[in-house]
């Protein structure tokens, strides 16, 4: 399968994005989208898969240090639902420390606390999409 994949990094305010190239072999973070509600945010969703020729969604699945699954999981699982009943192809992908991995490398690039706010949900999304590429590189 070739073509472009959709990461998302899905918290209760907002939802990191971020793009493969058409090879899937680089990530790269995209946007930051802040939530309205379930509606809005698929339509959201299933535009941006449309407008770059997505063919796959990888949504990063929040799971505990002992590779459980807790309540946030649960929530993003229930998102992902949505995603998949607006018939967007879907697959998970563990997203432990993604955040921890985006704020250090964001604070090594030298950029101020204010600044990183805004940017670590896509920097996570990428993180969480390199993950996936390179677990599924053949």
């Amino acid at each position: 399968m070739s073509g472009r994949i959709l990461a998302l990094d899905v918290g209760d305010r907002r939802i990191g994005i971020a793009l493969s190239d058409e090879t899937q072999l680089i990530a790269t973070p995209h946007s930051v989208y802040t939530r309205v509600g379930w509606g809005p945010d698929v339509k959201h969703i299933q535009r941006l898969f449309t407008e770059n020729n997505a063919v796959l969604v990888v949504c990063g699945l929040p799971k505990n240090m002992d590779g459980s699954e807790g309540f946030q999981a649960e929530k993003v699982k229930s998102f992902a639902q949505q995603l998949i009943k607006a018939g967007l192809p879907l697959e998970f992908q563990d997203e432990r420390l993604s955040t921890v991995s985006a704020h250090q490398a964001l604070i090594e690039g030298g950029m101020q606390r204010d600044e990183r706010k805004g940017t670590v949900d896509k920097v996570a999304a990428a993180v969480i999409l390199q993950t996936y590429l390179d677990a599924h590189r053949q």
